[in-house]
């Protein structure tokens, strides 16, 4: 039986309190965390904060009020000065020692009196952040231009705005030992899987982490401790705050982690994953079209090269109506090692393009284009229908809006271009038959298939994820 640990409770001495948590929060050493000495209502007292948290107008102003209260104007209690003199709406007792000190480090204001056995917390905190704007990646060409930021209150107040329910729960919890790094839950409180709600809270809860140093990155695998050999996406991430809110109005659970711009949407299929906001924001014809074009095109991504690599090493597979697509100059490199080539310099270029300074991108990316795209050729390293398939497959990767799904075909199409390379159609076969294998056995974080409501399969589902309906008025 595991030993019952008692919290650490403040004194209602001022002077312990004093010593205590000015060697909890090295404030001789740390030149951010500030302190002041005063004299409330005839009783002494100290105020502790970080500088650069804290509105210096109100600081000023509550300052100002506490220093001229006079002795019968105070309270016995905290709860008593909560009531009566405190002119501010967000503040809080606390006694234990631990959730002080982390309030503290978090930026609210504490307030010890002298003879009061409980801390007064006071949450005027203003926290550096930059404005809200039109995220970089889930762009869309009609619908609102905001985007979630780094600040956690910020990202909840965006999505509070477009859901007025009272169903909407907002749920704060904390993870990391040393971080304790702020978890908001955002879900509706009666369209909610109740059993997966409790164990994703359970999940957060149980986590051992020193810090999410990686935010939600760190997050999503601690809540999925499963082999990650797969490399499917197991979560949705996105920066819209819209696409947020109609994901809680479906039932799922939106996690917002502080210091990310992104929200964690789950549980998440694949058909979750290819959505987009276009989807919503055209008509229902449009965008049904969006949606197949999405699927088709990903399809395409997975076969073009590895399907080219096999009619090549087998020509006489190749329909006379189709002869055009054999090359027509000879190759200096095996057409396999011009595959795997480019495919790792896609990578080289999209990895340049993101460390490249903005004022330089457009004439090195001009640059790149002629050199790898013309010298290449001409040169006799690459062949120009080699080119010109992973040219299709690049623009292909960019249809989608999840990176991690076009990785995860990136790997799928360099495996069956080694299997076919290999052992011709039976590799080719095989890696085929490998990549449906990685769809069918992978799970939700819910533990429902991957490919649902494909597999297993419910057609009204189904016909909800593929054809883009008509909003009725009910």
């Amino acid at each position: 039986m595991e030993p019952i640990i008692l919290e650490s409770r403040i004194s209602k001495s001022l002077k312990e309190n004093r010593k205590y948590f000015h060697e909890k929060l090295n404030v001789d050493v740390n030149f951010d965390m500030l302190y002041r000495d005063l004299v409330i209502g005839g009783k002494d007292s100290i105020i502790y904060f970080i500088d650069g948290f804290c509105k210096d107008e109100l600081m000023m102003k509550m300052l100002q009020y506490f220093i001229g209260l006079k002795e019968s104007d105070l309270p016995a209690d905290a709860a008593g000065m909560l009531k009566k003199n405190m002119p501010y709406v967000e503040v809080d007792m606390e006694d234990r020692k631990d959730k002080i000190a982390t309030a503290i480090l978090s930026g609210q204001l504490a307030m010890f009196i002298d003879g009061y056995d409980k801390c007064i917390l006071i949450d005027s905190r203003t926290y550096p952040a930059r404005s809200v704007s039109e995220p970089d990646k889930d762009k869309a060409l009609r619908g609102s231009k905001d985007g979630f930021v780094e600040t956690i209150i910020f990202n909840t107040a965006l999505i509070r705005r477009r859901i007025r329910d009272t169903d909407l729960c907002v749920e704060m919890l904390q993870a990391g030992t040393s971080s304790k790094t702020d978890i908001a839950l955002l879900y509706m409180g009666k369209r909610v899987n109740e059993n997966f709600l409790m164990e994703i809270k359970s999940r957060i809860k149980g986590m051992k982490v020193d810090a999410l140093t990686l935010n939600q990155e760190s997050l999503a695998e601690c809540l999925y401790d499963r082999t990650w050999m797969n490399p499917f996406p197991k979560f949705r991430f996105t920066e819209r705050p819209d696409t947020s809110a109609a994901q809680i109005l479906e039932g799922n659970i939106v996690i917002l982690v502080d210091n990310a711009p992104q929200a964690m949407i789950l549980p998440t299929s694949l058909f979750d994953i290819t959505e987009e906001a276009d989807d919503y924001y055209f008509p229902p014809i449009t965008g049904t079209y969006l949606r197949f074009a999405k699927f088709v095109i990903l399809v395409f991504s997975y076969f073009v090269t590895p399907l080219y690599l096999l009619l090549s090493n087998n020509p006489q597979w190749i329909p006379e109506s189709f002869a055009f697509i054999q090359m027509k100059d000879p190759f200096n490199i095996p057409i396999f090692w011009q595959f795997i080539i480019l495919e790792v310099a896609l990578d080289g270029l999209r990895l340049a393009a993101v460390n490249t300074p903005n004022m330089l991108s457009t004439p090195l990316s001009i640059m790149a284009a002629l050199i790898l795209g013309d010298f290449s050729v001409s040169s006799g390293w690459f062949n120009a229908e080699v080119m010109l398939y992973m040219a299709f497959v690049a623009l292909a990767n960019y249809t989608q809006t999840n990176y991690e799904l076009a990785y995860a075909v990136k790997f799928m199409r360099i495996l069956n271009l080694i299997l076919t390379s290999i052992f011709g159609i039976y590799g080719f076969i095989a890696g085929v038959g490998i990549f449906v294998l990685a769809l069918i056995n992978n799970k939700m974080i819910s533990g429902r298939g991957y490919l649902y409501p494909l597999i297993p399969f419910q057609y009204k589902e189904l016909k909800k994820r593929l054809v883009r309906r008509h909003i009725r008025n009910v």
